[in-house]
């Protein structure tokens, strides 16, 4: 935590001798604003006439590249780099258990925040890299290489979630996948309905930031959440991302004033606050009448609910209520 916290802080130096280290040493260093000027980069830099395969990593998944796996027919190669260790400008690819020969002309795609400062940091971070998302204390293989290859940084809205203080901590993320691991919600899903940025838990946080709130993604996500806290117990970088979605639900909030809200939506909000705003109100209109759903029940489920409702159960069953409330289970036995 405390070496990718550093490193955020002095992000702006890091990088600076990160170009100067890859350019001494025959590299190229391309800075990219967004997806769109990353791939007409990346195109730009490979040969027309030469195959190039593709080492797929969060980044490259980000910017929308696809490719073949690397084989002994390939020429070129784009990699999405593990780490960049700013002291020496090496790329670092450590996702590979067979290892990995890097071909003739080489294009490195990587985030801004996906450097590190010197060899010393580094070993660090590959330890807890392997011991957080493989369990294992360290990757069979990992591969480097020190010059002689073109480096595409992409900012892509990371730039503005390192002003935010109470959502830069989501860079700290070394790619490790523990919080996907772990959370019931992504273990549903899948990786798909959390967009092109990032999958799990820290795609929840990270692509409201990057892509806006405004946006429908940017607004769902962090409401894609149970909350339970899984994420921020196993994340090696220590990211509190409950805190986090916590905190990009209120912007959320906040964005969507004065916008119309659906009359359905409307009248159905401010009939639960009517309803919730009294206890009497609780339990003669919402509690009591809540059994007349056990109706619509089978086998103790709730498989389609009538009108508007029904959209909610398209997607999933409802439990049944049960056939005594727990108030007056308590009255009862008091």
């Amino acid at each position: 935590t405390a070496i990718r916290e550093r490193t955020l802080r002095e992000l702006g130096t890091h990088l600076e001798a990160l170009e100067a280290a890859v350019e001494e040493e025959g590299g190229r260093v391309h800075w990219a604003r967004d997806a769109a000027e990353a791939r007409r980069i990346v195109g730009g830099l490979l040969p027309d006439d030469t195959p190039a395969a593709l080492v797929r990593s969060d980044v490259t998944d980000e910017i929308g590249l696809e490719g073949a796996e690397p084989g002994p027919h390939s020429k070129a190669a784009v990699v999405g780099a593990g780490f960049l260790v700013a002291e020496t400008g090496t790329v670092v690819v450590a996702d590979r258990g067979d290892g990995l020969t890097f071909p003739g002309t080489l294009v490195v795609v990587a985030g801004i925040e996906d450097l590190v400062p010197d060899w010393t940091d580094l070993e660090v971070l590959l330890q807890l890299v392997s011991r957080a998302g493989a369990v294992v204390p360290m990757r069979p293989t990992v591969t480097t290489r020190t010059g002689d290859f073109a480096l595409v940084l992409l900012d892509n809205g990371r730039t503005t979630v390192l002003a935010d203080p109470d959502g830069r901590a989501a860079l700290r993320c070394v790619h490790c996948s523990a919080c996907s691991d772990v959370c019931p919600v992504f273990q549903r899903t899948g990786p798909r309905p959390y967009g092109p940025v990032r999958a799990g838990p820290i795609g929840a946080v990270l692509t409201p930031q990057v892509r806006g709130v405004e946006a429908p993604l940017g607004a769902s996500l962090p409401f894609a959440s149970t909350l339970c806290g899984a994420c921020a117990d196993v994340c090696p970088v220590k990211i509190d991302i409950p805190a986090m979605l916590v905190h990009l639900r209120g912007r959320v909030v906040h964005a969507r004033r004065g916008r119309p809200v659906p009359p359905p939506e409307m009248l159905l909000m401010r009939g639960l606050a009517w309803s919730m705003g009294d206890q009497r109100r609780y339990e003669h209109t919402l509690v009591r009448r809540a059994r007349w759903a056990r109706l619509l029940a089978r086998d103790g489920r709730i498989r389609r609910l009538p009108g508007l409702l029904g959209k909610w159960t398209d997607a999933r069953d409802l439990p049944a209520p049960p056939r005594q409330s727990f108030r007056a289970w308590w009255r009862r036995r008091r």
